[in-house]
Order: C-alpha cells, then structure tokens, then sequence
C-alpha cells in the first residue's frame, strides 16, 4: 500500500509543541549569553582588558558553531536540489527552517570586526606593519574584511531567500517549472558557497594565526559544518516520527540513507583533517608545524586525541551497522553525540592560537562552555518557530511520492 492515501498536514499540536520548544531554547539562550556576556566585566578591564578578549575567543566559538550549522544546512539543500533522492525530500524542511537562521547569525560577525584589534592580532597597527602581512596586505586588509563580510551575508541571505520562497512557490503551484528553477539556482550556488566559505574561514579562523595556511582548510571547515547540520536534520526526524504528518511519511530506510550519509560526511571529515596533517608533516615547514606544535603539547594533545577517537573512531564504529542506521533511538544518540563532539573541534581551531608555540599551554575558559551553549539556544529558538511555517513535507516536490514509498517493499 502507498501512503498517498494518508493527509500530509501538519497536525495542530505538533506547531504548538514546537513553538514551545521555540520558548525553552530562547529563554535558556538568553541565560547563556547574558553569563556569556557578564564575563567580560567579572574577568576585569571592561572592552580592553583581559575579560573582552577571553569573550571574544569563547564568541568566536559559539557563534562559529551555530552559524556553520545553518550554512551547512544551506549547502545541504542546494546539494539535495541537485542530485534528487528520496532520503532528502524527508529532510527539507527542516534543511529550510536551518538555514533561515543565516538571516540572524550571518550578523553575529559583527562584534568580531568592530572588536577585530582584540582578537586578530594581523589588524593590529603592530599587525599590519609587519612584513609578512604586508605581503599579503591585498588579501589581508581592514577595508576589504568589511567588505568580504558583506559578501557573504549577501549570498546566503539572498539564496536563501530565493530557495525557500521558490519551495512555497512549489508547494502552491505543484509546477516542475518552479522545482527546475530550484535545481538552475542551486548548481551555482554550491560551487559558490565553497568557494565564498573558504574565504570566510580564511577570515575568521585562518588569520588567528596570520602566518599558517592550509589549502584543504576551508573544506575542512564546511564538512564540519555539514556533519553538524546532518545531525541536528536526523535528531529532528527522529523528535518528529510519532506526530502527523511524519508517522506515516518515515520508514527505516529513510533513517538508513541518513545514517550513511552521516558516516560518509565522518569519513570525509577525517580524510581532510589527516590529508593536511600528512602534507605538513611531509614538508615539515616552521610557517606550518606551528599550527600542529600548538595542538599537539601542553595539554593540547588530550584535546587532538578527543578527536581522533571522538570525532572519527567511535562515529566510525558506531554507523557501520546497518541495524543499527535503521533505529531511530541509535541515530539520534548518534547525531546528538556528534553535534557535541564537533563543538570541542571548533573549540580546538580557536582556542589554541593564542598560545604561546615556544610553551604552549592548554587553556579552557568557562565562557568557552557558555557560549556554545547561549548561541545554541538562540539558534535552536529560531529553528523551532521556522519550522512549522510550512508543511513539513514538500508537498509539490516532483521525487515526494518516491520519497513516501521508500523502503515500504522491505
């Protein structure tokens, strides 16, 4: 039997239980980031002293999270748009509401610029009169970080926009012209979006240390952005199984597609991570063992083997089965761990910069455990009340009654 029989709307108790949870996450965000805040005062030196500087490090963290799950949400969408498939039709909304938090967290980088001196140390007068940022000074310029900011908050706020109007659109008209449209827009988009968020993590992680580089860096980063934003998309599927319209759309095969996407975005992550490390290694350069000597003593290499087994060994071992990609219970354990997880590795692409490489030292700050924990409840408020604002199936999506019947012949 198909489920076309079945009504696809979504059921009026569901939108208030996610306005509530909508509520949770804007009061515990706001708790977060107002102690967050609070730390700049009880640290001391008020916006010059060491208490600004600790909380712009522990911002970049926490906001960095949040804002790379919503732009990896985006870049998951438009990858959908363009390969098709049943296990992204599930998915999309929930990809949608993600990604309008871009509107909010694309202006998070603001205090970050305007505070810039305090915490990339290249802006400073001393910064920009040394001899190897003047090198790079065409790239590495005040005016131009201005201006590559709005670049950015450009692209993803316009194509998100134009993606999710045109989704309505879809849903109203049922017209193919529309969901071409949708697949015409995204296939630049994606090859823009890398390009247009290595950049980024150029600009706001890379110049942390103004003398380091990495080629495969800004893939790296938006894998991890990836990762997060698949995990946050499961664990949402997995909330929402029991509640119309969702009970009689999900079956196990969708949670299989999802989980082994998952291992295979772990599996890419790991494989970026070690292809810079064998390329340093190799070289064995001083621009560039710096960045691995940080992470790698002085307590920082806890840290690294957190990671190692966290981020790839566990994930690794735990999404081969395929029994256990098939459980709803298991893959949101899994996805919850791996948003948990991946919040320590944006903490270990920040943190250790301000160490010193001649004696580093391992340091953790209790802001740094505030603030992913304030923007993610400021970014978890904004994704509840997105979520109901549509049906939470694409209802004129041409592959929705492929998606419904998959895995209903198993």
């Amino acid at each position: 039997m198909t489920t076309t029989e079945h009504s696809y709307k979504t059921a009026p108790q569901l939108s208030d239980t996610l306005k509530r949870y909508s509520s949770i996450a804007t009061f515990i965000g706001l708790v977060f980031l107002l102690l967050l805040v609070s730390g700049i005062f009880l640290e001391g030196g008020g916006l010059t002293g060491p208490g600004m500087n600790h909380f712009l490090r522990a911002y970049l963290v926490g906001m960095w999270l949040w804002f790379g799950a919503g732009a990896g949400c985006l870049v998951i969408l438009m990858t959908q748009y363009l390969t098709g498939g049943a296990w992204g039709v599930v998915i999309r909304r929930p990809l949608e509401a993600g990604a309008k938090t871009l509107y909010v967290t694309c202006f998070l980088f603001l205090p970050l610029l305007i505070f810039r001196e305090q915490i990339y140390w290249w802006t400073t007068p001393a910064g920009l009169a040394d001899k190897v940022i003047q090198a790079k000074s065409l790239y590495l310029n005040v005016p131009f970080l201005w201006i590559r900011w709005a670049i950015y908050t450009a692209f993803l706020c316009f194509f998100t926009m134009r993606l999710t109007s045109w989704s309505k659109e879809e849903d109203e008209t049922k017209s193919t012209a529309v969901s071409a449209k949708l697949e015409t827009l995204s296939a630049p988009g994606v090859l823009i979006f890398f390009i247009l968020m290595t950049f980024c993590a150029v600009d706001y992680l890379m110049t942390l240390e103004p003398y380091w580089y990495s080629t495969v860096y800004g893939f790296m980063i938006v894998i991890g952005w990836v990762l997060t934003a698949l995990s946050i998309v499961i664990a949402t599927l997995t909330m929402l199984e029991k509640a119309e319209p969702m009970d009689h759309a999900l079956t196990r095969k969708h949670y299989h597609d999802l989980g082994k996407l998952l291992f295979a975005m772990v599996m890419m992550w790991t494989y970026l991570n070690f292809s810079q490390l064998i390329i340093t290694w190799s070289g064995n350069l001083p621009s560039e063992i710096i960045w691995y000597i940080k992470r790698w003593n002085g307590g920082w290499e806890v840290v690294a083997l957190i990671l190692l087994f966290g981020h790839f060994v566990l994930p690794f071992c735990m999404l081969l089965s395929q029994t256990a990609k098939r459980s709803s219970k298991f893959i949101f354990a899994v996805a919850v761990y791996i948003i948990a997880v991946h919040a320590i590795d944006v903490y270990s692409l920040v943190e250790p910069n301000f160490t010193n490489v001649k004696d580093p030292h391992f340091y953790l700050s209790w802001m740094d455990l505030v603030a992913p924990l304030g923007f993610g409840g400021l970014w978890f408020a904004m994704y509840f009340r997105n979520l109901p604002g549509m049906p939470l199936l694409p209802l004129g999506a041409p592959d929705l009654v492929k998606a419904l019947n998959h895995g209903r012949d198993h």
